[in-house]
């Protein structure tokens, strides 16, 4: 085992600067930061390119296992593998690994995505108002490169690890669509009321943005859970676990109490679905980030209904549409709340949705437990391998 640079056995391929006023349909896909989600690529059809650019131009083409890299923005550094039989082109900020025989390319990609690396990108990418990184400045990268058996030998054993893992986040998700269809099924379209019940507005049915006025009187040594916006999980969950004294966050930060709802304001967290019912905050008390907007639920609503409801497809297409402000820094603006149209069902309706999530709940409890095991046995080994 030799310490070595990734540029002494790979080399990182810059994209291509498309001209956005020249993008086709349904040709060659470009792939674009955006498009790398998950670890995996999205192909986009609508933002494509020429076929004869691919033929004279070769060096931009990406292939079915290639890794790429973003190279420039918020998310600097997300890797993702490509996984599409499709031809792809390769757009400028996104890297394309172009290894040679001493380099394994499965062995690659868990190696990136290791904490050396995320290490390495917070060093070189950061300290600047729009984070970037150079192909030259990632093939400086230095590690502990293993012969091709052991690296063949560790991609294998770190495969079957994340196999679980995609396994479980499948299960999640499964469920969480359960979840959709059975409100669907019970409730129709609320938005379009097609069970004519009472006709009103969310403003009206529930309390929104509380003010922090109403702890005034609270001790200053009060302890409170703090949510981050990261904090927050594609499926709804929170983390309670980070817990600050209630002066250290009455100033900056969103208040919100325990069964408010919480929903992400701002476009990359609308895009990731994030949100949340806030359960399990120590004392009932919860502060976070201003890029939450609140809704605190009157006596006609159930807070899961609620929560469900806007982690709805259609709400969240009807939130981004109502969104204002400047390009990437757009917002849901409180307006969209106060004055969204429903149909409410009766609250016995609602509370019996409630009861048939609590029960799938447990079952997602169940297999986020298993799947946060196989996580930290996927932390240790790539400590033991990459660390």
């Amino acid at each position: 085992m030799e310490k070595v640079k990734l540029g002494d056995v790979c080399k990182v391929q810059g994209g291509y600067a498309f001209k956005s006023k020249e993008f086709q349909k349904d040709s060659i896909p470009i792939i674009r930061i955006g498009n790398i989600q998950d670890n995996e690529v999205e192909i986009d059809y609508n933002v494509c390119f020429t076929k004869e650019f691919l033929n004279k131009h070769p060096e931009f083409e990406i292939k079915y296992g290639d890794i790429l890299i973003a190279m420039s923005g918020a998310t600097v550094g997300k890797i993702g593998k490509y996984q599409n039989d499709t031809k792809a082109l390769l757009n400028q900020r996104v890297g394309n690994f172009i290894v040679t025989e001493k380099l394994e390319k499965r062995y690659l990609y868990f190696l990136l995505q290791s904490p050396l690396f995320e290490k390495f990108i917070l060093n070189n990418a950061f300290g600047c108002a729009q984070p970037n990184i150079s192909s030259k400045q990632i093939e400086e990268f230095e590690f502990y490169n293993y012969d091709n058996v052991e690296q063949i030998e560790i991609a294998n054993q770190l495969d079957k690890v994340q196999e679980i893992i995609d396994f479980r986040k499948k299960q999640i998700q499964e469920l969480d669509e359960l979840i959709k269809s059975q409100f669907v099924e019970m409730f129709g379209d609320v938005g379009k009321n097609d069970r004519n019940w009472k006709y009103t507005t969310l403003g009206k049915e529930c309390f929104l943005n509380p003010k922090k006025s109403e702890l005034k009187n609270m001790n200053e040594n009060f302890e409170v859970s703090f949510v981050a916006m990261p904090s927050v999980s594609e499926n709804g969950n929170i983390d309670t676990n980070i817990i600050k004294k209630y002066d250290d966050v009455k100033k900056g930060f969103t208040y919100f109490a325990e069964n408010d709802v919480l929903f992400a304001k701002i476009t990359p967290c609308m895009e990731n679905g994030k949100g949340a019912v806030a359960i399990g905050l120590k004392n009932k008390i919860g502060f976070g980030s201003t890029e939450f907007h609140v809704l605190r639920p009157k006596e006609n609503i159930n807070s899961v209904w609620l929560y469900t409801l806007t982690a709805m497809k259609s709400f969240r297409i009807e939130a981004e549409r109502k969104m204002t402000g400047s390009a990437g820094q757009k917002r849901v603006p409180i307006s969209f709340f106060e004055t969204y149209n429903l149909g409410l069902p009766p609250i016995k309706l609602q509370n019996q949705f409630a009861d048939i999530v609590k029960q799938i709940d447990k079952q997602k409890f169940e297999i986020q437990k298993s799947l946060e095991e196989t996580q930290k046995l996927q932390e240790s080994l790539m400590n033991k391998y990459f660390g």
